[in-house]
């Protein structure tokens, strides 16, 4: 089995102690981690890179820095263990969030989309795609939960995790 740390919309201007934490605490056991994009700090990216030795996937969102944007893509497609999955932040207002991004990924047939922007947390399928958005871990206006998800694969199949989190400060 392989298990996937799935965190999004992070907003944070540096690394704090709390985010260092919850990445060692949460994340220690994972084989990989996907971050759905609004790093917001370079630093933030930096530092969840080095602490995956570089097992990390990560698309830009709508607000990180052009020094992130310059290298960071807007839409990833990858595979694990057979399982092709979508990765993106998303865009515009929550209220058809999953139908737009869903167009984005149309021709690729991938069994999962990893989003973000929404900063609240969806685990379920449409159709034949699981949607996974992990919420955000620091959001204290829109996320109604802070959160993190997991992703595990076994045998060709998908299944996600919501993981309730307390707030990291900003």
């Amino acid at each position: 089995m392989m298990k996937i740390g799935v965190i999004s919309d992070t907003h944070l201007p540096s690394v704090t102690k709390q985010f260092k934490d919850l990445v060692n605490d949460r994340f220690a056991d994972c084989q990989m981690v996907v971050h759905a994009g609004d790093f917001t700090s370079p630093e933030v990216y930096y530092y969840l890179n080095e602490m995956t030795s570089g097992n990390l996937i990560a698309v830009c969102g709508n607000m990180d820095p052009l020094e992130l944007r310059n290298f960071l893509p807007e839409k990833r497609i990858f595979e694990v263990m057979g399982v092709k999955i979508g990765l993106i932040h998303g865009w515009g207002a929550p209220y058809d969030l999953e139908e737009r991004i869903k167009g984005v990924f149309h021709a690729d047939r991938v069994q999962c989309i990893i989003y973000g922007h929404s900063h609240n947390g969806a685990n379920h399928k449409r159709g034949e795609i699981l949607f996974f958005n992990p919420g955000s871990p620091t959001d204290r206006y829109y996320a109604k939960v802070n959160s993190i998800g997991y992703l595990s694969i076994q045998g060709g199949e998908i299944k996600g995790e919501i993981v309730p989190i307390a707030p990291l400060k900003i």
